[in-house]
């Protein structure tokens, strides 16, 4: 699957799984600013630098997707395959 796809693909999960896929310019900032996962008012989001090339992004998304329970959940074989290879990382953090 080509990185623009599995991109896609996973900003589609994480539509149905009501995560907040945000990129954003972070240059600006003056900091620091380190892409990933957040909670705001208890709703779940994923801010991406929107300067990093595709694959980064689909790595920082599938992180926080291999956070939520999505087991009940139909994904497509080369995705979830995608996925699994985050799922030992989410213990680590």
């Amino acid at each position: 699957m080509k990185p623009e796809q599995l991109y896609q693909e996973l900003k589609n999960l994480a539509e149905k799984m009501n995560l907040r896929v945000l990129e954003q310019n972070f240059r600006p900032t003056g900091i620091h600013v380190k892409s990933g996962c957040c909670k705001v008012k208890d709703k779940d989001h994923c801010i991406i630098d929107k300067h990093i090339k595709i694959d980064m992004k689909a790595e920082i998304l599938a992180e926080c997707l291999s956070r939520m329970p999505l087991d009940a959940i139909y994904i497509i074989p080369a995705v979830r395959e995608y996925l699994d290879q985050f799922k030992g990382k989410k213990n680590e953090q």
